[in-house]
Parts: C-alpha cells; sequence; structure tokens
C-alpha cells in the first residue's frame, strides 16, 4: 500500500530563505546570547527599527483626536450615530482605497519633491515590498523571458521576490561611490536583450542604498535616467528612506520620479517615517505602456488590474490611520512630511554619530587596514577590511557574536547570481546598528 500522501507538485522548486526571513528568525537566538553576556540587545536586522522611533503611543493620541475630529466634521449630534468615515473603515474599499488619504499625500509628498502629483495614479500597496511584488507580476504575467536590471548589491527583498519567477533573470550592474557604472548598466541591458531576454526595468534603492550604505549623486542619476530612455526601459525606485537624510535641504539629491515621473515607478513606504506594523505604502508612475497590438496604456491602469488581483480591497482603516500624520495637531494638512521625519531624523542622527565617531575614535588611524562609507541617507555604512587575512567565514561570525555581542549578517546574500560567484563568502557586522561584510572584505553597519 501506497502510504505517501505527499502532494505531487513536479513544477515547484525549493527557494532559499531570504536574508530578510534569516534575520528575523534570528532574533530568540541573539537574546539568548546577549541575555548570556549581560547585555540587551536592540535587533535592527529586517527593518526593525530603533525602539526610540516606534512607540506607538503618540501617533495613537494623534489618530484617535483626528478621527474625534472627522466625526466633528461630519455634523453628528447623535453619539450613537455611526460616521460615514468610521463605516468606511471597516467596510469593503476599492482597490483604490479611501480618496482622502491619497489626496492629502499626493499634495503633501508632491511639495516634498516639487512635483504635482495626480492621486488618481496612487495605488494602495502593503509597504513598498508590496509595490515590488507588484510591478514584478505585472510584467511576468505574460510568461515570456525577463530579465531584471539591478544593482550588485541590492535589497534582498527584490532578490527574494525575484527569485520566485522561474523565467527570470537578474543581471547585475557594478556600483561606485557615486552610483551604477553607467557603461555597465548599458551593457547589462544589452548583454540581457541579446541573450533572448524582455527587460522591463531597473530597479534600485537611490537614497540610502540599501544595502551597500550611500546615495546616488545627482550627476549619476541623470546619467541613469538618460540611458533608461535610450534604451526604453523603467526605473523602478525603492524610496524607503527619502526622509532618513542626514544631508541638508539645499544638498539632497532629488529622487528619479521627481526628475521624471514618465519613466520612473516610484515606490513608497510609510514604514520608516510613520510605523512599519501597518504596512502602508504606495506605487505612482506616469509611465506609459505599449502592449498586444500597438495600443499605448497608462502603467498605472495596468498596475491596477494587477493590484485588484491581488489585493481586491485595501485596509481603509490603516489608510485613514496614515492620513492622520498628514495632518497638524490643529488637523491642517501640513505642507511638508519633514517636520514628521524630524523627530526620527534626532534618534537616527545621534546614532549615526556614535557609530561614525567609534569607527574614527577606535580605527581611524588605521588607514591601511580599514575604511567605511559615511551615508548621506539611510541606515547603511560600509566597512571594508583591507586586510587580507581576515576571512569572515562561520567561525569568524560566531566569536563575534558571542565574544563580543556583535551581530554579523552575510553579505553574499546581497548579491545576485550573476555576481555572487565573483564574491568570496563574506559578513556584515551589526554594532548596535545593521551591518554587512563582504568576505574579509566589506561590513556594512547602520546607525538604526
Amino acid at each position: 500500500m501506497n502510504t505517501d500522501h505527499a502532494l505531487q507538485a513536479p513544477a515547484l522548486a525549493q527557494q532559499p530563505v531570504s536574508v530578510t526571513r534569516k534575520m528575523a528568525a534570528s532574533l530568540p537566538q541573539l537574546r539568548a546570547v546577549a541575555e548570556a553576556n549581560g547585555l540587551t540587545i536592540h535587533h535592527l536586522g529586517a527593518g526593525y527599527p530603533n525602539p526610540e522611533v516606534t512607540d506607538p503611543r503618540g501617533f495613537i493620541a494623534h489618530e484617535q483626536a483626528y478621527f474625534d475630529h472627522l466625526r466633528r466634521l461630519e455634523g453628528l449630534n447623535d453619539p450613537a450615530a455611526l460616521p460615514e468615515f468610521l463605516r468606511e473603515s471597516y467596510a469593503y474599499t476599492d482597490t483604490l482605497g479611501p480618496v482622502g488619504p491619497r489626496e492629502s499625500f499626493a499634495a503633501v509628498y508632491g511639495h516634498d519633491w516639487g512635483l504635482d502629483m495626480d492621486p488618481g495614479r496612487l495605488i494602495p500597496t502593503v509597504g513598498a515590498t508590496g509595490g515590488i511584488s507588484l510591478v514584478c507580476s505585472l510584467f511576468e504575467r505574460p510568461g515570456k523571458p525577463l530579465a531584471y536590471i539591478t544593482d550588485a548589491p541590492t535589497y534582498a527583498g527584490f532578490l527574494a521576490r525575484a527569485g520566485l519567477c522561474r523565467h527570470a533573470q537578474i543581471y547585475s550592474v557594478d556600483m561606485d561611490d557615486q552610483g551604477p557604472d553607467p557603461a555597465g548598466f548599458r551593457n547589462a541591458i544589452r548583454r540581457a536583450r541579446a541573450d533572448g531576454f524582455f527587460v522591463p526595468f531597473y530597479y534600485t534603492v537611490p537614497d540610502g542604498h540599501n544595502p551597500a550604505g550611500f546615495s546616488f549623486s545627482a550627476e549619476r542619476r541623470r546619467a541613469v535616467l538618460e540611458i533608461a530612455a535610450e534604451e526604453g526601459i523603467l526605473i523602478v525606485e525603492d524610496a524607503p528612506y527619502v526622509y532618513i537624510s542626514y544631508s541638508d535641504a539645499a544638498e539632497r539629491p532629488q529622487p528619479f520620479f521627481a526628475m521624471d515621473p514618465t519613466r520612473t515607478v516610484h515606490l513608497f513606504t510609510g514604514s520608516k517615517i510613520g510605523l512599519p506594523g501597518p504596512r502602508i505604502g504606495f506605487i505612482y508612475t506616469e509611465a506609459v505602456a505599449e502592449i498586444e497590438g500597438g495600443d499605448r496604456v497608462s502603467l498605472t491602469d495596468l498596475l491596477l488590474t494587477e493590484a485588484s488581483a491581488d489585493i481586491l480591497f485595501q485596509n481603509p482603516q490603516a489608510l485613514r490611520s496614515f492620513e492622520s500624520l498628514l495632518v497638524d495637531e490643529s488637523f491642517t494638512r501640513r505642507r511638508s512630511l519633514w517636520p514628521v521625519a524630524e523627530g526620527k531624523l534626532a534618534v537616527y542622527r545621534e546614532n549615526r554619530a556614535i557609530l561614525l565617531d567609534g569607527l574614527e575614535a577606535k580605527l581611524g588611524d588605521h588607514p591601511d587596514r580599514f575604511r567605511w562609507t559615511v551615508p548621506e541617507a539611510g541606515f547603511f555604512s560600509v566597512f571594508t577590511f583591507l586586510d587580507a587575512d581576515i576571512v569572515t567565514d562561520d567561525e569568524f561570525v560566531a566569536r563575534l557574536v558571542a565574544e563580543h555581542g556583535v551581530v554579523v549578517i552575510p553579505m553574499y546574500d546581497f548579491y545576485p547570481r550573476d555576481a555572487d560567484s565573483a564574491i568570496p563568502r563574506p559578513a556584515t557586522t551589526n554594532c548596535g546598528c545593521r551591518s554587512v561584510s563582504r568576505n574579509g572584505s566589506d561590513a556594512t553597519g547602520s546607525p538604526t
């Protein structure tokens, strides 16, 4: 008798566990190590922000005050009457979600980046990660061989999502301290096409790059945009750290979507400026796509159709809660989100200074052995070991955690497969910050 009742699924393939999932799953073990060494651990991997900036009590109080304000606006005299905004918050809603949060976000975010945003083009997503999945799904659905262009290294969440598609392949682009190499960028597109792949977009995190730890220069952004236009591909801009910026206002480079919204698919998340748990994000583009038959249609319309198949009904209550961030204490719509960001930046600036000042104080006299980058945005600083005798293998990783309380994440998980073969097995340091290391080579730490 056959007692094997396993599901037969020959078309499925086992995917490697993403580095993000590994970091999240490591928390119980790390806490045990910390307690054994008399340490208090702040787990900052996998997007877990500093506890000082995720206390929800102030947000909850402001949210409730805003909801009371909406109730008063409806003019209800009967305390038992159900306000329309409250009924809407717990009812089915359109795939675009309630219009109020989109109108407010378009006005405030558009003002901050000098763009007249159309709220009808804002599609809610489950954080920026949901936006990544949505845009990948749109181009994967026809079933044709695809090539995604991205940086080496790149965000592990994108690698995990792209790896789910068996007819998609990644072509990576090397970077310098200004951004992706322009010649390498163009060559990657052309190599992919020569290999028979359709190239829909280039994915990147240009501000506070995850995990490379720097922001693209304005000149390099212009070069990338020019090549993308000449080659006829989109730029998918993941922008979780645009408000986690340490530069003066006049020195902040424009995001790609503010430079050319017709060439860019912009992914916003409220996780860093608000709170990560509600998973609020938006995808925005003014691009036009040519589809079968030669018709030209709004990419927003195509993404909206894809979104309605994925998440037919958005979470209106979470979107209304996010809307409360967009008004001040008098419930007037904010002109800018920078004052909201400033409350978190005060903590992040201090932690960034602790990281960078500590590195300089302890290792600054040894420029022949170590170097690190100074992040202009985000949470990452790349630390490089110049001593070829240092090998960040599993033993090295275990010793750092057990003996020094330093959490290490293998950097090779951040490299696309076509670049990984050239990368020796590495690691990343987390010194009360996030960090990544490359072989006896690089490590990135974040001042979260």
